[in-house]
């Protein structure tokens, strides 16, 4: 069992097959901390179909693809179980998706038998169970499906996307044993038919005149356990589960069930959020059985202190420990899920027994004299100082290390000698390559509310158990933030850099989000993040979303948008262009300086006016194309309010340009305003963010002056001619684009999941450069002392692997 930070995953896991039941964000990264094999999964059960069930899954599709070499022609394919919506859920992916043919999704249908009150009210249907059907059945296991859609009558608001599915899992029964004593008083020897009774076929004694059955040298069968996986959302869904009658052979306080009929559920796994499962008629439901196991997978423990992923969480520790300035002490608790208070349990519901799921808790199914709970996996209590000891034993350097860097932060500003000033980096290099040693001016007296970088994920193509996959967090503090790209699991980082309470804080006060291309380890996250936003500003007066990407990747929230609403607007990258803002002003001054010149004529005259014009001024001529825009009408109005949210951030440029990569891919060009200092103009800040990409002049000629430039470094200079064929850029390439550039500072960043470490860095690279690890936070005010940093991480590092 994995309760990670989203929804809970369940793994059922039999000799010859695997069943996920939901594919929360994170469920990547949680196998891979824990070596949990996802290549043999050939079934993925959802109990809902939402970005909090199923974020996970393109992901998770596109690893399986690549495990099972999938292409058009292959003929495996991964099955997928859910409610009606499903299909909706699928059609969007095949927009990122490309092994589209290694999806075979399964409709569990809703059952038709709806009863109607006299008074002409719908009521619930008579539910029953829908036994799913794979090709050649399960092997090991029979599921069934129950699907929970609430009614209307208490006045909710559902709709067909809210049904809610419960899954029957029943693994096949044994085979009673034989009994050697039996076979002999029913006068049978030992030989072919002995193994023939154990078949299930009757046969002839060998010293009496009777025919034998199986039943009678062989005990009866061992019946299957049986376990329940309920998902309940809301309370009107728990309404529907009590009104069930496909569940009324499994409770063992029914009337109508003898104790021979009855089907002993031996454990209840409950997907259901906290202040559902301690309802009155969710209670109600779960006294219906007997000695059932109850599992509840969405409740918090108090005091948890063991993190999700220790490998993750050691180097974050770590990285704090020895420079808390660019790495604060990361959140080491469990991030389950939204709900953080634990059910309630009173009354008679203290009798069942019930307890709170962890990381890795086993429920063992076969064989029988094993069955029930196992926690030899789970995890051995770990916190921040154990971490602390472990590398104070391995590095004892590094408390010196630590020590002598935070002098950085505390030497006087007239003891920096070893800073460049703006002048003498002038004269003394002459060289314009490297000026960017040189403190920019935009960094004079910068407070510490103005910006702020953290780095969600700096790892590429799939999350890892070190390196989350792309996203950029920009902290404008009390001007809200934006998101450079969003792959899977970049809400569970923001909780980890600022805990539950901050995160929602920072999802609620986004400004924005950006999408670099279509590529899923870039934003498969954007669903959850819209989600939660959606629901935070529920009843508050607020703008929709604003995100910005490639045609792609609005085509694929088009179809998304038909699952779940996400309360976002849609821009196209192309629309933040250089050009397209030059259009939208060109287009503005026009259509002002015509409308005031056309006021008090009539139509004829109007149009006689504006074509006299024409043709005595070419340059009106040029800008008669803008009286039909070349940005659509809808995307000038998106322009315009954009515009407006950019200011309220204060920002004066946000500039997508094309780079090489895929088709649609862009880097992005972010600009501050000026402001005031001691009564002179200082300029703002540039960011530029390079997206993916190969070295290309774009990303040169956008960086030119940069305060900092964002570039990926997917492969070590050893990897050039794989680099060039997956259109990425090595660490050499990257730094000699920001050199080129004269960019002030380099931060590197979407580095292959094979490189955990600090890569290896000439003297020279290293007095503008930075490594970005997951949660690093930069600070405007700390770039000065960035490249001082790198010697001390190459220490921290030298034993890893």
């Amino acid at each position: 069992m994995d309760t990670q930070e989203t929804s809970p995953s369940v793994l059922l896991f039999f000799n010859n097959e695997r069943f996920i039941f939901n594919a929360g964000e994170g469920l990547q990264r949680f196998c891979a901390e824990h070596k949990i094999k996802l290549s043999q999964v050939d079934h993925i059960c959802l109990t809902r179909v939402c970005s909090e069930t199923a974020g996970g899954l393109p992901g998770l599709l596109l690893s399986l693809a690549g495990i099972k070499n999938g292409s058009p022609e292959s003929t495996e394919h991964v099955d997928i179980w859910g409610p009606p919506n499903l299909d909706l859920l699928v059609n969007a992916m095949k927009n990122f998706v490309p092994h589209a043919t290694m999806v075979k999704a399964h409709i569990i249908p809703r059952s038709d038998n709806v009863m109607v009150h006299g008074n002409g009210a719908a009521l619930a249907s008579s539910l029953h169970a829908e036994e799913l059907q794979a090709e050649g059945k399960f092997k090991a296991v029979s599921i069934s499906a129950i699907l929970l859609t609430p009614t209307h009558l208490d006045g909710s608001h559902f709709s067909s996307n809210d049904t809610s599915i419960v899954y029957i899992c029943n693994l096949h029964d044994i085979r009673g044993e034989f009994d050697p004593r039996k076979a002999k008083a029913c006068g049978l020897k030992k030989g072919r038919k002995l193994g023939q009774l154990q078949n299930g076929i009757s046969v002839k004694s060998d010293l009496l005149d009777i025919e034998v059955h199986p039943d009678d040298v062989i005990g009866p069968p061992i019946p299957g356990p049986i376990v329940l996986i309920v998902d309940c959302p809301t309370e009107p869904h728990a309404q529907e589960l009590l009104s069930a009658q496909a569940l009324n052979a499994y409770y063992s306080d029914s009337q109508s069930n003898s104790q021979e009929t009855t089907k002993v559920v031996n454990c209840i796994i409950h997907l259901s959020p906290a202040t559902v499962v301690s309802s009155p008629v969710y209670e109600k439901w779960m006294r219906k059985f007997g000695s059932a196991q109850h599992i509840m997978a969405r409740t918090t423990r108090k005091h948890e202190t063991t993190p999700i992923l220790e490998s993750s969480a050691r180097i974050a520790t770590r990285l704090h420990y020895l420079c808390p300035q660019l790495f604060p002490a990361p959140s080491l608790f469990s991030v389950q899920n939204d709900d953080v208070a634990a059910p309630n349990f009173k009354g008679s519901i203290s009798k069942v027994c019930g307890i709170s799921a962890e990381n890795l808790l086993k429920f063992t199914l076969r064989p029988p004299r094993r069955l029930g709970l196992d926690r030899s996996s789970v995890q051995n209590r770990m916190t921040s100082s154990v971490f602390v000891k472990e590398l104070l034993s391995e590095i004892p350097e590094i408390a010196d290390a630590a020590k002598n860097i935070s002098t950085f932060w505390h030497k006087p500003k007239e003891d920096e000698a070893d800073l460049f000033t703006r002048q003498d980096s002038e004269v003394m290099t002459g060289d314009p390559s490297l000026a960017g040693h040189a403190a920019p001016r935009c960094l004079d007296n910068v407070q510490r509310d103005d910006l702020e970088i953290v780095f969600l994920g700096t790892g590429s193509s799939i999350p890892s158990k070190y390196r989350n996959v792309s996203s950029i967090y920009f902290n404008l503090f009390s001007k809200g933030g934006l998101l450079l790209d969003c792959g899977e699991g970049s809400l569970a980082q923001l909780k980890r850099r600022y805990g539950i309470n901050g995160a929602d804080s920072a999802v609620r006060n986004l400004k924005c989000i950006w999408i670099s291309h279509i590529h899923a380890d870039h934003h498969a996250g954007l669903a959850r993040i819209l989600a939660l936003r959606r629901d935070l500003l529920k009843g508050v007066p607020h703008e929709p979303m604003l995100v910005i990407g490639p045609e792609q990747v609005g085509e694929f929230l088009k179809d998304y948008k038909k699952l779940e609403d996400l309360d976002m607007l849609f821009l196209d990258c192309r629309s933040t262009t250089v050009a397209k803002w030059d259009d939208m002003e060109a287009d503005s001054i026009f259509d002002k300086d015509h409308q005031m010149s056309s006021e008090g004529m009539n139509d004829e005259s109007r149009d006689h006016s504006v074509l006299t014009c024409l043709s005595e001024d070419s340059s009106l001529l040029r800008c008669s194309k803008r009286m039909k825009p070349s940005t659509p009408v809808d995307d000038i109005k998106l322009l315009k309010h954009f515009k407006k949210v950019l200011s309220e951030a204060g920002l004066v440029r946000f500039i997508s340009f094309p780079v090489v990569h895929c088709p649609g891919a862009f880097g992005i060009i972010l600009e501050s305003a000026e402001r005031m200092n001691c009564g002179k103009v200082v300029p703002g800040w540039k960011v530029v963010y390079s997206g993916d990409t190969r070295p290309c002049s774009e990303v040169i000629e956008a960086s030119l002056g940069a305060t900092i430039l964002i570039h990926e470094a997917t492969f070590e200079d050893g990897l050039l001619e794989e680099a060039i064929t997956r259109n990425h850029s090595t660490i050499k390439e990257a730094i000699e684009v920001g050199r080129s550039a004269g960019a002030y500072r380099i931060i590197l960043t979407h580095f292959s999941q094979r490189y955990p470490k600090v890569p290896a860095l000439d003297e020279v690279s290293m007095q503008r450069t930075c490594i970005a690890f997951d949660l690093m936070s930069v600070n405007l005010a700390d770039l000065q002392l960035l490249p001082k940093v790198l010697p001390y991480l190459k220490l921290l590092f030298r034993t890893m692997e």
